[in-house]
């Protein structure tokens, strides 16, 4: 998969954000071969019937995050892939809420989310996306950058040198922030069941 040009990216992100109604219309086109191979990423340890598809999560977090109306003040592609990141994860997330909903406390949903050293997808270490969500939103509340970290790593699939970067931290410390992260969420969700 080829990776639009970061410039490319920053500069239809720039001119959306000084009014151009068309600069949203060019982005799309650009970033969503890139965000449907991340989608792709998260539903590839998942069974053919999955009730959403990674087409359908692309398009919805692209709605999420406002179609382009959205954009204005997003400053360069790391900023607009933590946004999508971010979206995806909620919609994962409400997706997998509705589902439990609907069979009315009928167990555990099968959407799962995998949280290991590498981002590989490995059915032996998924855990539930209702719990996940439930624990990142409390690592938020305690550590808002290691939570950062979590989603920005696992949702927006960035390299640990693209997190710090984005965080304006370094690596060493977005490197100390995952595994501090990464060993609060396996003690939380193995707490949880």
């Amino acid at each position: 998969m080829d990776r639009p040009r970061p410039e490319d990216v920053t500069l239809l992100l720039k001119r959306i954000d000084e009014g151009d109604s068309e600069a949203a219309a060019s982005l799309i086109p650009l970033v969503y071969g890139e965000l449907k191979a991340l989608a792709g990423f998260f539903f590839s340890s998942q069974p053919a019937n999955h009730t959403l598809q990674p087409t359908a999560l692309v398009h919805e977090a692209w709605i999420k995050i406002g179609a382009g109306g959205g954009l204005g003040g997003v400053s360069n592609r790391r900023h607009f892939f933590a946004l999508a990141s971010r979206a995806m994860r909620q919609v994962l997330a409400d997706h997998a809420k509705r589902l439990r909903r609907e069979k009315r406390g009928g167990g555990k949903s099968h959407r799962t989310v995998t949280f290991k050293d590498e981002i590989t997808p490995d059915p032996a270490s998924a855990i539930d996306v209702v719990a996940f969500d439930d624990a990142l939103s409390t690592l938020q509340k305690l550590n808002e950058r290691h939570a950062k970290v979590v989603e920005l790593r696992l949702f927006g699939s960035l390299t640990l040198v693209e997190i710090g970067e984005t965080l304006g931290v370094s690596k060493t410390t977005v490197v100390a922030d995952w595994n501090m992260a990464r060993a609060w969420f396996l003690r939380q969700l193995a707490d949880a069941g």
